[in-house]
């Protein structure tokens, strides 16, 4: 993430505790992160030194006026009228970010080599809660090369359980005693 991307967007997040509609503005910068990911041909728009500055803050007015927050449509003419709009998913990462440590909140994938079942999902969002004292969203990715058991994906931290990690550290093991 760009230095842009964390002032800006850490900016709009302290905007928003001020105005207590964090949770609201977070909805509207996600959905537009990823409205703005389908259709790229929107932000190069908005970049296109070829129409004039006045003319693509319109097309922003037209598009968004009324249909989000003035903060939100308000950040965007900044972005735009900076050059710096192609930042947006960044500065949307990291008002999710500070939205998450502000309240509380660890995203957390579980990866395994099979679909995590519904029980055994709510018993390890449980214990994960438990161990961090935070509220814990689970999502689980299946990624067959694991073979068994789960590796724990947080922001920044990787925890290996697999039995992937298991057998590549036995082997480690193995090849020192080797030679």
């Amino acid at each position: 993430m760009t230095e842009v991307a964390k002032t800006y967007g850490g900016a709009l997040f302290e905007l928003s505790l001020e105005d207590k509609n964090s949770a609201e503005m977070l909805e509207e910068v996600t959905a537009l992160a990823q409205a703005f990911r389908e259709n790229p041909d929107f932000i190069k728009l908005l970049c296109s030194p070829t129409i004039r500055k006045e003319e693509r803050l319109n097309v922003l007015e037209q598009s968004f006026g009324g249909k989000v927050h003035d903060h939100v449509l308000n950040f965007m003419k900044i972005l735009t009228e900076n050059g710096t709009i192609g930042e947006f998913a960044g500065c949307a990462a990291e008002f999710h970010s500070r939205y998450n440590k502000e309240n509380h909140i660890e995203e957390v994938t579980a990866v395994t080599a099979v679909p995590l079942s519904n029980e055994l999902s709510e018993k390890l969002k449980a214990k994960l809660e438990a161990l961090t004292g935070m509220t814990v969203i689970l999502k689980n990715r299946v990624d067959e090369s694991i073979l068994g058991g789960v590796r724990l994906e947080m922001e920044g931290t990787q925890y290996e359980g697999s039995v992937e990690h298991q057998l590549e550290a036995l082997r480690h093991q193995l090849m020192e005693t080797m030679l």
